[in-house]
């Protein structure tokens, strides 16, 4: 089994947006990333290392949980009508989230291979064959 969540991209206002979000929804965030602290982000301009790049808020009791991004022309991504969301599975197994991993990329293009992450999770992104972009986001047991 999976749970699927919302994965929202904004050119450079997620903070002020999540924000809002928070005034609407309640709750407090789940994570909160900026580019600055990750090691995988080397080549975000000073400028921009302040942006985000994750940020995830609990809404309500189902379990689902919204989360989002700034798009950064500078790591050559660029936000355009449909790409806006992103469906995010959190698989119970890393045989679920491969098998998840490789049947949606059939006739697609991966951004990022399923690998292990800084984060501590196995993480992987791709458009399947119909435009749709998917993240993949496994956390291994302890």
């Amino acid at each position: 089994m999976f749970t699927a969540h919302p994965y929202l991209n904004f050119p450079g206002t997620t903070e002020e947006a999540f924000r809002f979000y928070q005034s609407v929804f309640g709750g407090e965030f789940l994570t909160l990333i900026r580019f600055k602290d990750t090691t995988e982000v080397t080549n975000v301009p000073e400028n921009e290392q302040h942006k985000l790049m994750h940020i995830a808020l609990p809404l309500g009791k189902g379990g689902v949980i919204l989360m989002g991004t700034d798009v950064l022309d500078s790591m050559c991504h660029t936000l355009v009508p449909g790409n806006q969301i992103s469906l995010t599975l959190t698989p119970d197994s890393q045989a679920e989230a491969q098998r998840l991993f490789e049947g949606l990329s059939v006739g697609g293009k991966v951004s990022v291979p399923l690998e292990p992450s800084s984060w501590g999770t196995i993480f992987g992104m791709l458009t399947d064959a119909y435009g749709i972009q998917w993240m993949i986001d496994y956390t291994p047991e302890s």
